[in-house]
C-alpha cells in the first residue's frame, strides 16, 4: 500500500533530472560543496557565539538544489499532501517521530544518528525539565518529551499547519555506518536483538555469535532483506521517518554544518540566547570520511548498488552525491 505512493524509479529519474540534480551528481559538482571547518577562522559571529562560516554560497547553493529537487518530487500526483493521506503505518511512524514545543511553537522530526540526543536535551531545557544542556546524564528518549503522535487529530493539524518545522539530515551511508558502529560495536542490546540473528541469517555456521562481530557486509545484506517501513529507526530511511511531502518543513538543516543550522533554528524560534546546541562529547568517534571510504572500499560493489534504491529518495531529496566506489577511487 504504501509503495502507491511512490513515483516509479523512472519517474522519479525524470523528476531529477528535470531538476538537474543528476547532472550535478555526475559532474561531481555537489560533491565538492564542502563543509565549514569546526572551527572558522572569520565570519560574522551570531549571538550565540557563532560564526558564518566561509563557503555560505556553497551551501545556499546546495540548499536550492535540494529544495527544488522536494518541490519538484513532492509536487506530483501520487506524493502525500498531507500526514492524513499517509497509510496508518507511516502515518504513525512520522507522528511517533516530531517532537513539539508549545512554549516555542516548533515541531522537530527526530532522526537517530543525525545529532537527535543533543536536540532532545534542547528541547528538555526549553521545557525546563533540565537545567543546561552541559548536564551530564545518561539520555532518556522519552520521558519530559511531547511527541505529535500523542495528541488528538485537530490538535496534530493546528500544529503542523501554525508551528516552524525543522528537520536535520545526514549523507545516508555515512549514517548507515555509524548506526552499525555504534549499535553493532557498543550496544549489547542490539548485539543480542540484531546481531546475533544477522550473523545466523548470513554466516556459514554463524550460530555460535554472540552478535558482536557482525561485519558491515552482513548489516547491508540485513538491509537489502528488510522492508524499509518496517526497519529499525536508526537505520530507517530518513525519507520514511519524516515524510517531506507531507510535512513541509520549514528548515531542513545539515548534519555537516550542524552548529551553524542549529544556531539559525534556535534564533528562528526565538529560544533564550544562553541555550546553544551542545559540544560534541569527548568520547564521540565521529564517522570520517577516510573511515567511510574504508569501509565502502571493503565492501563488494554489488551490495552497495543493489542497496541504493532503497535509500534513494535520502540521497535525491536531501541533494547527497552517490557514494564513490570506482576502482580508481578506491586506490586512492
Amino acid at each position: 500500500g504504501g509503495a502507491a505512493l511512490l513515483p516509479s524509479m523512472l519517474m522519479f529519474g525524470v523528476i531529477l533530472a528535470s531538476s538537474g540534480l543528476l547532472l550535478m551528481i555526475e559532474k561531481g559538482i555537489l560533491a565538492r560543496v564542502k563543509p565549514p571547518p569546526l572551527h572558522p577562522a572569520g565570519g560574522e559571529r551570531s549571538r550565540r557565539g557563532g560564526q558564518e562560516a566561509p563557503g555560505e554560497l556553497d551551501w545556499q547553493v546546495l540548499r536550492d538544489v535540494r529544495n527544488r529537487t522536494i518541490r519538484a518530487a513532492c509536487g506530483q500526483r501520487a506524493m502525500p499532501r498531507s500526514v492524513w493521506e499517509l497509510p496508518a503505518g507511516q502515518r504513525r511512524t512520522v507522528l511517533r517521530h516530531l517532537l513539539v514545543s508549545d512554549k516555542y511553537r516548533f515541531l522537530y522530526c527526530y532522526v537517530p544518528k543525525v545529532a537527535c540526543s543533543n536536540w532532545k536535551r534542547i528541547l528538555k531545557v526549553l521545557d525546563g525539565a533540565l537545567e543546561s544542556v552541559d548536564v551530564k546524564l545518561k539520555m532518556d528518549h522519552k520521558s519530559d518529551l511531547v511527541f505529535l503522535a500523542d495528541m488528538k487529530p485537530d490538535e496534530i493539524s493546528y500544529r503542523l499547519k501554525h508551528y516552524y518545522k525543522f528537520v536535520f539530515v545526514r549523507n545516508p551511508m555515512e549514517r548507515l555506518l555509524s548506526a552499525y558502529r555504534n549499535k553493532f560495536g557498543e550496544i549489547k542490546e542490539y548485539q543480542q536483538k540484531y546481531g546475533v540473528e544477522i550473523v545466523r541469517r548470513y554466516r556459514k555456521n554463524g550460530g555460535n555469535s554472540a552478535g558482536d562481530d557482525v561485519t558491515f557486509s552482513e548489516f547491508l545484506r540485513y538491509l537489502l532483506d528488510e522492508e524499509a517501513e518496517r526497519m529499525n529507526e536508526h537505520w530507517m530511511p530518513i525519507y520514511n521517518l519524516c515524510q517531506p511531502c507531507a510535512v513541509r518543513y520549514d528548515f531542513i538543516g545539515s548534519y555537516e554544518r550542524l552548529n551553524a543550522d542549529a544556531n539559525y533554528v534556535l534564533e528562528r524560534v526565538q529560544s533564550p540566547s544562553f541555550v546553544r546546541f551542545p559540544e560534541r562529547q569527548s568520547w564521540y568517534k565521529p564517522v570520517t570520511a577516510e573511515t567511510l571510504h574504508y569501509y565502502l572500499c571493503n565492501t563488494q560493489r554489488r551490495l552497495i548498488k543493489e542497496l541504493l534504491p532503497k535509500y534513494i529518495l535520502d540521497f535525491s531529496l536531501f541533494a547527497y552525491p552517490l557514494p564513490n566506489v570506482s576502482s580508481e577511487f578506491c586506490r586512492q
